[in-house]
This record gives C-alpha cells, sequence and structure tokens, in this order.
C-alpha cells in the first residue's frame, strides 16, 4: 500500500521529484528519462510508468534552463524509438505463445486484446494514434510484432509517432509549464493531461465491451 502511495505521489509530484534528480545527478538525468521512456515504451510489463506528463514537465525544466533542449529532444525521441521497436521484437518472437495464455502474470491479455481492436479500427496508424494514450502505447508495437507487420512499414510510423509524440508533450512543457497558472496548479495540470490522454482509450474500451455483448 505504501509502494502504491509513492508511485502516486511520484505521478502527481513529476516536478518536484524532477527538480530534486536534476539538483542529484545533473547530466546523469538525461540518461534517467532516457530509461524511463524506453522502459515504458519498450517493455510489455511496465505500462504505468509515466509517459505524457513526464515528457511535459521534462519540458518545462528545459524552459528554466535545466535542460538543453535539443540534446533532451534527441534523447527522449531516440528512447521512444528505440523502445518501441524493442517492443515490436518481444511481440514477434515471444507474442503468440504468451498471448495464447488466458491468465499470465508478467502480460494483461485484456490490454491486449483492447490493442487488438485499436488495430481493427485504425489499421497501421495504430502505431502513431497509440503514442498519445497510455497502455494502448506499450501494448501497440508489441501487438504489432505479434501480428507480424513489415518492420520496415513498422518503423516509418513508429519514428513518425515518436517525433509527433516527443513534440507534442515535451514542447507543451516547454511552452506552457512556466507560466504562472500552471505552475501554481501543477499537480492539477499533470492529472489533466492523464486523464485526457487516458479518456480515448477508455471510450475505445468501452465500445469494445458493448461490440462484444451486442
Amino acid at each position: 500500500m505504501e509502494y502504491i502511495t509513492h508511485f502516486i505521489d511520484l505521478f502527481l509530484h513529476l516536478d518536484k521529484y524532477l527538480s530534486e534528480i536534476i539538483q542529484a545527478y545533473g547530466y546523469v538525468t538525461y540518461l534517467i528519462l532516457f530509461v524511463i521512456v524506453f522502459c515504458e515504451t519498450g517493455l510489455v510489463i511496465l505500462p504505468f510508468l509515466p509517459g505524457d506528463s513526464l515528457l511535459f514537465a521534462a519540458g518545462t525544466f528545459a524552459a528554466k534552463g535545466d535542460f538543453n533542449l535539443g540534446l533532451l529532444f534527441l534523447v527522449l525521441a531516440v528512447a521512444a524509438i528505440l523502445g518501441d521497436s524493442v517492443n515490436y521484437e518481444i511481440g514477434r518472437f515471444l507474442g503468440p505463445k504468451i498471448a495464447k495464455q488466458a491468465h499470465n502474470r508478467f502480460l494483461n491479455k485484456e490490454h491486449v486484446d483492447r490493442t487488438h481492436a485499436f488495430y481493427e479500427k485504425y489499421g497501421a496508424k495504430t502505431i502513431i494514434i497509440a503514442r498519445f494514450i497510455p497502455i494502448i502505447r506499450t501494448f501497440a508495437p508489441f501487438v504489432a510484432g505479434i501480428g507480424e507487420m513489415s518492420y520496415k512499414k513498422f518503423l516509418s510510423y513508429n519514428v513518425i509517432g515518436a517525433l509527433g509524440w516527443i513534440t507534442v508533450c515535451m514542447m507543451g512543457g516547454y511552452w506552457f509549464g512556466n507560466i504562472e497558472i500552471v505552475k501554481k496548479n501543477f499537480t492539477m495540470v499533470v492529472m489533466g493531461i492523464m486523464v485526457v490522454s487516458i479518456m480515448p482509450a477508455v471510450i475505445e474500451y468501452l465500445r469494445y465491451k458493448f461490440a462484444k455483448k451486442a
């Protein structure tokens, strides 16, 4: 319970924790951000790591001069592209065996099924669209690997999606994160980002459930 409380606190106070990390580790913070983004996009068992809100917070600190904007963008973009590529390979080689199991301690099959439903509606564009939707973002490349999508095709969507995601979320923080009203209500802003980003997945999941019943 204490772990869950701390994790929620980490989500809601990214500005405070990121500030402490920057002060304590300096340039190593780039590596820490790289690892978090890589794991959130690349490891199908870690969809709960901060994504959109972390990029927004990083952009906010870049505007204050704590990060080099160009270097930060490069680090995050490479992490996101490599993460999806690794996740694709995991899905391609291990997915078929894992997906057949109704219950798996490392994988939520409902998330896989929900992502399959996204593919049925949006096709390969899911790789781009999913970048902006937590959980779906982590499972989309995995499912693409299971479906044996051409890697050349996957990579092009992967790069476009990663660059778009980093630009929107990080530059959102860069341009708006240090506005006084945002700074004073950063927790509410982070919660808002989380709600807005999760809503499409919730709506699609409900549609999927009702469609199955029908």
